[in-house]
């Protein structure tokens, strides 16, 4: 009998250990916009995070940009890993700056505007106008751009009246307008587009920003920084240190998305990318190692 009580107290101790464990896995909820850049680093953490020893449940969210910044400081969402300042975002950040917190930058100068195949034999905005009927597609000049209330589509809406152009911007999605420019570029045509950067289009095809000396797309120089509900810091101290180590430029962050871009699969892709990176992520994780 006393075997046996040893036994069942045993196994009573580990069953109420491995329950402690399950009570003390972290959790964090990443609110996801739909850009190729934001996908690449969401599923990059997600399967970083989820590894031994960390062992995160990480749930992505995928949610329009308004509704990342609400749920953020509603506390339905813990974090997410994209806003552009200090222009770009303002006008989602200013509604809710005081239940939300913006860590540090990850990505310096990203840019947006209109952008051509490097073989158009055009430079500014202000020579669309005298071109425009070399831009023609599903027969009228057109401006191909994504999803209309975006930020990039309004300001083009804004460069079409600032620069009398006589075109239209024919809003859809981003797969649909990578589509077209890639029909385009296949068959060397003019094609000018609303893109930014980072992207991997810049990684996949030779283009080029048209100048804007109006201003119209922002002349400050923006940074990207990853932001999280009120009290984030607190509760994972661990995760903030990861985070705010966190960098990445046009070459590691091109080729993640590359790697994505050509497996079809983000999940797959940002696996392959980070046993090829895996230098660089452990460099990140240390961070977090130091701050405990």
């Amino acid at each position: 009998m006393p075997g046996i009580t040893r036994i069942l107290l045993a196994a009573g101790l580990t069953a109420t250990t491995l329950g402690a464990q399950a009570q003390e896995q972290k959790q964090v909820n990443i609110a996801t916009l739909n850009w190729a850049e934001n996908i690449a680093a969401a599923n990059m953490w997600k399967l970083v995070l989820e590894q031994a020893p960390y062992d995160y449940q990480v749930d992505i969210t995928n949610v329009g940009k308004s509704v990342a910044f609400s749920g953020i400081a509603n506390g339905d969402m813990d974090i997410s890993l994209e806003t552009w300042l200090p222009t770009t975002d303002k006008d989602y950040i200013e509604p809710h700056k005081e239940q939300l917190t913006v860590h540090e930058t990850w990505y310096d100068g990203p840019g947006l505007g209109l952008v051509v195949p490097a073989y158009v034999d055009i430079d500014s905005i202000s020579e669309l106008a005298e071109k425009a009927d070399d831009f023609d597609y599903q027969g009228r000049a057109t401006i191909v751009g994504i999803d209309p209330g975006s930020t990039i589509s309004t300001a083009t809406e804004d460069a079409i009246e600032t620069y009398d152009l006589p075109m239209r911007q024919l809003s859809s999605s981003e797969v649909a307008m990578m589509a077209a420019l890639k029909d385009a570029y296949k068959r060397q045509e003019p094609m000018v587009v609303t893109l930014w950067n980072p992207h991997w289009a810049f990684a996949e095809y030779d283009l080029k920003y048209l100048d804007d000396p109006e201003n119209v797309y922002g002349a400050e120089e923006e940074a990207i920084y990853w932001f999280s509900r009120k009290g984030f810091a607190e509760d994972d101290p661990w995760l903030t240190a990861v985070l705010n180590a966190w960098e990445m430029d046009d070459d590691s962050l091109g080729g993640l998305m590359a790697v994505i871009e050509e497996t079809g699969d983000p999940a797959e892709g940002a696996r392959q990318w980070i046993e090829e990176n895996r230098e660089l992520v452990d460099g990140w994780l240390e961070a977090g190692d130091s701050a405990n």
